[in-house]
């Protein structure tokens, strides 16, 4: 991985980078997608446009957030892949808070390519050598596998005792139940 000025990581295919204006067309369609929106559905185009801000304005807070992804001569905008702070001054914090969540999220038509395990292992780099964080965590609902087999193929790791409900849903929401992963600086292999 290289990183340059924004900071921007290049791996191999990928290109993570800052948002763009241009970003907000596809990510909203994506948004809107039930297919990629499981949690807890989907966004409007509003909504998408302030959840990119928000992405976006994290680098000026804390030097890292959720980039942009685009594939190299191929793609500008499938997504986005990044580090995410979260404080337990939220009243519906989650159980391990404080923390650093890594997490992703990409356009159906590009699943299963590699680009979230590709553009994850340049995101644990960044905040394990350039950012020093001690750990980072992922967490999504006991039936998405799909993210499962992206924590697990990155190097993060499972305890079922660490498992929690969602303080933001309800229980007769199929999504209720959440599996947390960790990796520690000390156990990354990068």
């Amino acid at each position: 991985m290289r990183v340059e000025p924004g900071p921007t990581l290049i791996t191999e295919r990928l290109t993570l980078r800052r948002w763009r204006a241009e970003d907000r067309r596809p990510f909203a369609a994506m948004n809107s997608d039930p297919a990629v929106m499981e949690f807890p559905d989907q966004l409007t185009a509003e909504q998408s446009g302030a959840f990119a801000d928000r992405s976006d304005a994290l680098f000026d807070q804390v030097g890292y957030g959720l980039w942009a992804v685009e594939v190299r001569g191929a793609e500008p905008f499938v997504g986005y892949v990044g580090l995410r702070p979260f404080s337990q001054d939220d009243p519906t914090a989650l159980p391990f808070a404080p923390g650093v969540e890594i997490g992703w999220r990409l356009a159906y038509g590009v699943w299963g390519r590699g680009y979230a395990p590709e553009g994850a292992r340049a995101c644990l780099e960044f905040g394990f050598t350039h950012v020093g964080l001690e750990e980072i965590v992922s967490f999504t609902s006991v039936v998405n596998e799909r993210s499962q087999r992206v924590m697990e193929k990155i190097g993060l790791h499972r305890d079922p005792a660490d498992d929690f409900d969602h303080p933001r849903l309800t229980e007769d929401c199929p999504l209720f139940r959440h599996v947390l992963y960790r990796l520690r600086r000390d156990e990354w292999q990068g």
